[in-house]
This record gives structure tokens, sequence and C-alpha cells, in this order.
């Protein structure tokens, strides 16, 4: 599923997924795996993250998130005091925490949790 992001979108780093919260336990497949700079938007069903130098974003439906978290690291790395926005939800019957810098502080991440929670549908 290739899409291209529209000008809405804002830089970000991906900083990796975890399997049931372990952060020795990293999901690999549909091409997860590399940690990375990118950029990430939005839609009314989805949250996109598109690594650079890659064609298919990581997408996360809003449907199958259970619960946003913050953080000062995810997958094992440290984010150097920023605020990490972890996405826990489910994908192919495991549950995730797919972390992201994706904002540059705290408040600034509360919003944008605010807003994706906005798009979620209960």
């Amino acid at each position: 599923m290739r899409l291209k992001p529209d000008i809405n979108t804002k830089t970000g780093l991906y900083l990796g997924s975890e399997i049931y919260g372990k952060w020795w336990k990293r999901y690999t497949r549909d091409n997860m795996l590399a940690r990375g700079n990118g950029r990430y938007w939005n839609d009314e069903k989805t949250f996109y993250f598109l690594r650079y130098l890659t064609r298919d974003p990581i997408s996360i439906p809003f449907e199958d998130i259970k619960v946003f978290k913050t953080g000062k690291w995810h997958s094992g790395k440290w984010a150097l005091g920023h605020t990490v926005l972890k996405i826990v939800w489910n994908k192919n019957g495991l549950l995730l925490s797919s972390g992201f810098l994706a904002a540059k502080n705290k408040s600034d991440t509360e919003i944008l949790i605010s807003e994706l929670k906005n798009r979620i549908k209960n």
C-alpha cells in the first residue's frame, strides 16, 4: 500500500515496535524492524509514519489502537530526555507498542495524543 503524504505531514522518529511491552521482543514484520527518521500524518481512519528512503508507510488503524502512553525510552532506545509517544495497538493477533518521537516537548506530545484520541471511535 503505497501512499504519498500530503502537505500536512510533520517530522518525527520511529523507535520501533515492542511485542507485549517487552523491549527485547521487537516486531520485525511488515517493514517495521528498522528505526528511522521520517514524516507522519493521519487521515480519518489511520495514523501513518513514512521513514525516509522507504516507499511504504507504517500504518496504524485507529480502530486497532487500545491506548496512548508516553515515556522517555522505547524498544531499548533512550530518547535523550524527550517524550516518546507510544501507541499500543493490535496487529496480527499481537499487542504491539510502537514508539515515536513526534513532538519537541511533553506538552506538544500531549496535544498530539488528544488530537489522535479524537479520531478514535469508541
